[in-house]
């Protein structure tokens, strides 16, 4: 299940005319930004759904 904090996230970054790339990097940074986590490349890379940008959120944040 996708969070409400991700899916604010992402729906606020595509306000945009349309989806490439750079819109890509941008959600990222904005995902990163909003849980104040860091991804690297290789993780970024693998994510072929927001149900995989879910999952490695949930993975790098601390435990409360």
């Amino acid at each position: 299940m996708i969070s409400e904090r991700l899916k604010k996230t992402i729906c606020r970054e595509l306000d945009l005319d349309d989806f490439d790339s750079l819109s890509h990097v941008r959600i990222i940074c904005a995902v990163e930004a909003e849980f104040g986590l860091r991804f690297r490349t290789m993780e970024v890379l693998r994510l072929k759904n927001v149900g995989d940008l879910q999952a490695l959120v949930d993975a790098r944040m601390p435990i409360d």
